[in-house]
């Protein structure tokens, strides 16, 4: 037990404070940390605030501990110290100059955007100066004849798609949350549309990322949007899932799609999970093109009735969408309904008007929400895995098997198209015999994940919580490999300490 709480402190999920000791490494004519008194938390000097106010000025710096605290946690259970300081630079140059800035005093760097991830990436574990972007927000170039755009750290989603509207365009990848776009990349982020248009891995075309020093690298060549390229290694995908380990990225070119001509959404429950994921490899082996595929258990189901005023069956249920023209969705809605229809599907519901269709995707959007209604008081924990499509089956109907043996509170959720699941799990944080339950849960079905082929994340990111599941996922030559990239482009640690290595 003493062992497993021990595990829990270092993944940070139990509050704890106190600061690393970082004054010695420094050989600086100011140091940044005041060291009167021997401040245990280590606050920054004023020299070194007003160095940062300098740069961005004095509004866009905050050492309030409302502000730290806010930049020191994101939608997860991993919860550390917060920053020494929270910085809002508007522009490239600025960025660069707090880089360097930090770079040369030995502090720590952590870039936030929305704050939605859930595996503590943004958690300060050395304190630092947490480096928040969202006030770069302009789209700065669309290149429609080219389906491209260029965009800030700060554009979100949501915003991206409104302001192209009417261009006859979109940006599909959609992890649920209004995340920063900038911020996905730096996850590697996904969503229910990626069994069609792929995850942000597929659809970032170059991107602006200030290193630790504070030089300015275009990972494609600088303006370059091309939609393929054999021309050396391939570094807009070294920073793709980076998160935040080897820099900052200030602007991204991303893949845009043309919007499909027609759209329809249909919901279908089954007498079981079985059911439900046969029906999903077997839509996919038939390759009838589905845009979305998403798979609710029935807990999770119920959750989002409730949640968010739907009226389905509880029972599991998969939610479909598919795009093209009038022509072929009447193709697709055919063979899908035979398919269900074989696997002992019942109550299949299309949603043909906008309207009833993003009432629904709202819904499954809600999922983490609706989730946490469950148990009000309690913390939410999503694990994350990806297996093969044909090893899907398997791994579901174990793992709710596990999750009813297990007595913990939890849901099942996921982009099944993709063979990625999440089990979404309450958890009183106080509760010590909870929270190891809990890890233990989450260690179980990360190894089985791997021993199917699979990985330990689909998309959610290594972060805090994942790291020895890393190892054993690349082995030791393959995580040799990622210290040495990072030992290269940030030789002192500095950027996000903590994460992923």
């Amino acid at each position: 037990m003493a062992s497993l709480l021990r595990a829990a402190a270092t993944l940070g999920l139990f509050p704890r404070r106190g600061y690393c000791s970082r004054g010695a490494q420094l050989s600086v004519p100011w140091c940044p940390w005041d060291s009167v008194g021997g401040n245990a938390e280590g606050e920054l000097s004023k020299g070194f605030v007003e160095a940062l106010k300098a740069v961005v000025g004095s509004s866009h710096v905050s050492t309030a501990a409302a502000h730290r605290e806010q930049h020191g946690h994101d939608e997860s259970m991993h919860r550390c110290q917060p920053p020494d300081v929270v910085v809002w630079p508007q522009n490239v140059e600025q960025v660069s100059r707090l880089a360097a800035l930090c770079y040369s005093q030995g502090l720590p760097i952590i870039p936030f955007g929305t704050g939605t991830g859930l595996e503590g990436g943004v958690c300060a574990v050395q304190g630092g100066v947490c480096i928040n972007l969202t006030h770069m927000d302009r789209i700065l170039k669309l290149n429609p004849e080219d389906f491209s755009v260029v965009v800030e750290p700060g554009v979100t989603r949501k915003a991206l798609n409104t302001y192209l509207r009417d261009s006859g365009l979109w940006f599909p990848v959609d992890p649920g949350a209004d995340a920063s776009l900038c911020g996905m990349v730096a996850t590697g982020a996904s969503g229910t549309n990626a069994v069609r248009y792929g995850t942000m891995r597929d659809n970032v075309l170059n991107l602006e990322v200030v290193l630790p020093g504070g030089r300015l690298l275009h990972t494609a060549g600088l303006g370059r949007h091309f939609r393929k390229s054999a021309a050396g290694y391939n570094l807009t995908g070294l920073f793709v899932g980076s998160e935040g380990t080897l820099g900052l990225i200030t602007a991204a070119t991303l893949r845009l799609h043309p919007v499909p001509e027609a759209t329809v959404a249909a919901t279908c429950a089954f007498p079981s999970v079985q059911a439900a994921v046969d029906t999903t490899v077997h839509i996919l082996q038939a390759a009838v093109p589905v845009a979305r595929i998403e798979f609710l258990d029935e807990v999770m189901m119920d959750a989002c009735n409730r949640h968010s005023q739907l009226n389905c069956p509880v029972a599991p249920t998969l939610f479909l969408e598919f795009h093209g023209s009038e022509q072929a969705l009447a193709e697709q809605i055919q063979r899908a309904e035979e398919i269900a229809g074989h696997n002992g599907a019942s109550l299949f519901s299309w949603a043909k008007e906008a309207e009833e269709r993003r009432r629904l995707w709202a819904a499954r959007h809600s999922a983490w929400y609706a989730a946490l209604a469950l148990r009000p008081g309690c913390k939410g924990y999503s694990t994350d895995v990806c297996v093969p499509i044909s090893r899907l089956p398997e791994i579901l109907v174990q793992t709710k098997e596990d999750l009813k043996a297990s007595g913990l509170t939890g849901t099942i959720v996921g982009h099944v198209g993709d063979g990625n699941f999440h089990c979404i799990l309450l958890v009183d944080p106080e509760d010590t015999e909870e929270v190891r339950r809990v890890m233990a849960f989450g260690e179980q079905l990360g190894r089985r994940a791997l021993a199917l082929h699979g990985t330990c994340t689909g998309e959610h990111g290594i972060g805090l919580g994942k790291q020895q599941l890393l190892q054993e996922e690349v082995g030791a030559v393959g995580m040799e490999t990622m210290r040495q990239l990072k030992a290269m482009l940030d030789p002192q640690g500095l950027m996000n300490p903590g994460k992923v290595l």
